[in-house]
């Protein structure tokens, strides 16, 4: 699928280090509260790409706080194979098998679990040591889709030199203001407008707490 940026945001920029190897593919506070006043009324249009580059604001590290773990797994030992017959029988352009093809390009990484904690990003690749970093906002992109719709990538730049870690992460969760998130699409490297090109990996975060068929529910739900 191929997309085209159509609009960048405010941006500080801080220069850094990147992930050894990189990936193909994604404010501390401790009360986590939004003082905006939205019209929220066309939230599922706006979850399906649909939405006026004006709704679109800044965001905050803190809407991702928390402990998160890959569904990538969940696919591997079939848990999720009930979420691509559902979606085989209710979305009809694909069979279960070709949903599971094209969400193991999406959902394939190495990287198990990512914690946030405030500015601070753990990575836990799958046989590896943790590494850790801060982060900074770095603006958001709007993204142009082939298929018409859209997405907001919102970006965070590591904020001191760290061997190890990637340069820029990139969140879309299919919000476009300032909200807690429930998952999570995620990309990360070393080149910012390369990973804004990338659109057929994206590494899949759920809450850590949940297990698998938690996770099936939450999928079937959208």
């Amino acid at each position: 699928m191929k997309m085209v940026l159509t609009q960048g945001a405010s941006v500080l920029a801080v220069s850094l280090l990147a992930l050894a190897g990189g990936q193909s593919a994604a404010a501390s506070q401790d009360e986590h509260e939004h003082s905006h006043d939205h019209n929220h009324d066309h939230d599922e249009d706006i979850y399906a790409g649909y939405f006026e580059d004006s709704q679109v604001e800044d965001r905050s590290l803190s809407d991702w706080e928390g402990d998160w773990q890959s569904v990538y797994p969940y696919l591997e030992n079939g848990t999720l194979d009930e979420v691509f017959a559902h979606k085989a029988k209710h979305e009809g352009d694909k069979t279960a098998d070709e949903y599971k093809a094209y969400y193991e390009t999406g959902y394939q990484t190495d990287m198990d679990r990512i914690v946030i904690d405030g500015q601070t990003v753990t990575f836990h690749p799958d046989g590896d040591e943790e590494r850790s970093g801060e982060y900074t906002y770095d603006g958001y992109e709007i993204l142009t889709y082939e298929a018409g719709n859209r997405g907001v990538r919102y970006i965070f730049e590591l904020a001191e030199d760290a061997d190890g870690l990637p340069q820029y992460i990139q969140f879309s969760d299919h919000a476009i203001f300032p909200t807690d998130a429930d998952h999570f699409h995620l990309y990360w490297g070393d080149d910012r407008d390369a990973l804004l090109e990338e659109v057929t990996n994206w590494p899949t975060y759920y809450p850590s707490d949940l297990d698998g068929q938690e996770i099936v529910h939450e999928m079937r739900a959208h």
